[in-house]
């Protein structure tokens, strides 16, 4: 009687570990699904990969990409480093560290070079791009942040964020040639190609300004009726249009830079930063803090929004492969690492 009682409690107790270990394997499954499968509900989009990226589980910035070197720059401000992304192989090929809390980078591939700006040190660091190694350090305001290169006068544009001035690098000296006062807070900066002028969010201001690189002066201070923390800024040059990204109201903003004049505004997620644009598919991506990223279809007389949903955690920089369409997102924590997660279009 005791055996038979034994050889049931034995089975009883195997019973419960199978039990347990076919719930928490279901409980991984579903942990890992979660997390590369329907972080992307909402949005079209599939998830590619999750490719762990070096250093800490510490904030990461802006992102560039070198279409031509399949190369993607990593602002890794925790870590203060630079990290390099090899787009064809799926692999980490370079730390650049040294970079005093790195926030904005931009590559110009014109003149093989990567710019980074480093807040920690205040000023701008410049990289060559075959070698990987800096070559230069220029002072670059107060908090230099978002950065345009204006090729035909082969000028850096820096965005001083607390300083409240345009920053102006001549890149055949890596030397500091002016600096533009436009007071309050600013945010990023971009190049229009298609009037080859400088165009910077003068965020307190609630405008958008244009600057001549010729002569670094300001052609005209655009209103931005509905705007509350124009930060964000992407210019689609061949349809003359400006988007802003309001961090303090989640909004985006369309403009035409012809009638300068806002013809429409959208919800967007929480404190939304960084923009990127696929111009063979006509997208447009608003990345923000919070995690979600909203998608636009844009053409020549409208603006539409195609999809919004999640990413991933603080999931606030996007970047586009224009010819692959493979979109790039570096997340600072998933699962106690950093990853940069790879999505496509369905």
């Amino acid at each position: 009687m005791n055996t038979q009682i034994g050889i049931s409690q034995r089975r009883a107790a195997m019973s419960f570990v199978l039990v347990v270990l076919v719930v928490v394997a279901a409980l991984v499954v579903h942990r890992h699904s979660n997390a590369a499968g329907t972080s992307a509900a909402g949005l079209p989009l599939n998830h590619v990969a999750d490719i762990p990226l070096p250093g800490r589980a510490s904030r990461l910035d802006y992102e560039s990409f070198d279409p031509d070197r399949h190369l993607l720059f990593i602002a890794h401000l925790g870590d203060s480093e630079v990290i390099v992304f090899d787009t064809q192989t799926s692999r980490v090929v370079a730390r650049i560290g040294d970079i005093s809390k790195v926030h904005g980078v931009l590559v110009v591939p014109g003149l093989s070079r990567v710019y980074a700006s480093a807040t920690g040190s205040n000023e701008v660091v410049a990289i060559d791009e075959t070698t990987l190694k800096i070559t230069a350090r220029i002072p670059g305001g107060v908090y230099p942040d978002g950065m345009a290169y204006a090729p035909d006068t082969r000028k850096l544009y820096v965005s001083d964020e607390t300083g409240g001035t345009e920053t102006v690098i001549d890149t055949q000296t890596n030397r500091r040639t002016n600096t533009i006062k436009l007071g309050g807070t600013i945010g990023n900066t971009q190049y229009d190609a298609a009037s080859r002028h400088i165009f910077v969010n003068a965020q307190s201001q609630r405008k958008l300004v244009e600057i001549d690189p010729a002569n670094d002066a300001i052609i005209s201070q655009i209103d931005l009726p509905g705007a509350k923390g124009n930060h964000g800024l992407y210019i689609v040059p061949q349809l003359h249009l400006a988007f802003i990204a309001c961090e303090d109201n989640a909004k985006l903003l369309a403009l035409n830079l012809l009638t300068k004049q806002v013809f429409q505004a959208f919800d967007v997620g929480d404190d939304p930063d960084v923009l990127a644009f696929d111009p063979a598919m006509g997208t447009l991506y608003v990345a923000g803090e919070a995690g979600v990223v909203s998608m636009f279809a844009v053409g020549s007389s409208a603006v539409s929004k195609t999809g919004e949903g999640s990413i991933g955690p603080n999931a606030h920089v996007v970047g586009v492969d224009p010819s692959t369409h493979r979109v790039y997102f570096p997340l600072k924590n998933v699962d106690g690492r950093p990853v940069l997660r790879i999505m496509a279009r369905r």
